[in-house]
């Protein structure tokens, strides 16, 4: 959990920086910025974390019913990859967020208020569970079942209200 938060916490101070440095550029008027600003919120969006959820949760779906050998290489070369590529994506929103808030965009912030940044925390809550889950016969049957329903959701499902 440390490296986590601690990883987070330097991917959004970075993406701050660049954000900010973008941001100063274009306001002096100066096309390179718009370029930079464009690039940083081309990374990600919240769109971005359904498919990728959608894979993760396969991935622990096949976690639950896999030997523990197999599944070991599942974990670390699946579902821990997806669990770090999910903190970097979200703290370069959170950092480029913060510096357009920084920068005067009072409204940047409200972003993070949008539903499908769920998905980060079910990615992240999974991946914390996991061990709890792999341990207890009853549990995986569940989270098998479970697994199943929110890939076929993140795949086949629009989300749209």
């Amino acid at each position: 959990m440390n490296k986590a938060a601690a990883s987070f916490a330097l991917v959004a101070v970075l993406a701050a920086a660049l954000m900010a440095l973008s941001l100063a550029v274009a306001r002096h008027g100066y096309p390179f910025g718009v370029i930079g600003v464009k690039r940083l919120d081309g990374i990600a969006s919240a769109d971005t974390f359904m498919p990728l959820a959608a894979i993760y949760f396969f991935a622990a779906m096949l976690m639950m019913i896999l030997p523990l050998k197999a599944a070991s290489v599942v974990l670390l070369n699946a579902a821990d990859t997806i669990h770090w590529v999910v903190i970097a994506l979200f703290a370069t929103i959170v950092g480029c967020l913060a510096a357009r808030w920084a920068f005067g965009q009072a409204s940047a912030p409200w972003v993070l208020l949008d539903w499908r940044f769920l998905f980060v925390a079910a990615i992240v809550g999974c991946h914390l569970a996991m061990n709890e889950l792999r341990r207890n016969v009853l549990l995986r049957s569940l989270f098998f079942a479970l697994f199943g329903l929110a890939t076929l959701a993140c795949l086949f499902w629009s989300f749209r209200i």
